[in-house]
């Protein structure tokens, strides 16, 4: 049985779900904000960043727009605070804080 991505939630059976829990269907990052998940939260200084852009490639989650050459603030429906943005940056123009929610 293969069930659409957007019929999953807390309440779906084990049994209705794909075998592994394959999903046979693009595009199903849209509509899950996995940022709740994260414990703490980039912060980007524009006036620090020299638009290097190493930070968006080295981003698992994508969550670093970038538009015309340029990057933008994170997507933070989508980062999970991991931090990697924030080591690789050599400009010290993304610091990492605590969540507040």
């Amino acid at each position: 049985m293969s069930i659409q991505a957007k019929a999953i939630n807390e309440q779906t059976p084990w049994q209705d779900l794909t075998p592994g829990g394959e999903i046979y269907e693009g595009g199903t990052a849209r509509a899950v904000r996995t940022g709740e998940w994260r414990s703490d939260v980039p912060v980007w200084d524009a006036s620090r960043c020299k638009q290097c852009l190493l930070c968006a490639p080295y981003c698992p989650d994508s969550s670093i727009p970038v538009q015309a050459g340029r990057r933008l603030d994170f997507d933070l429906d989508h980062c999970k605070g991991c931090g990697i943005c924030w080591k690789v940056c050599p400009f010290q123009a993304i610091q990492m804080q605590q969540e507040v929610r």
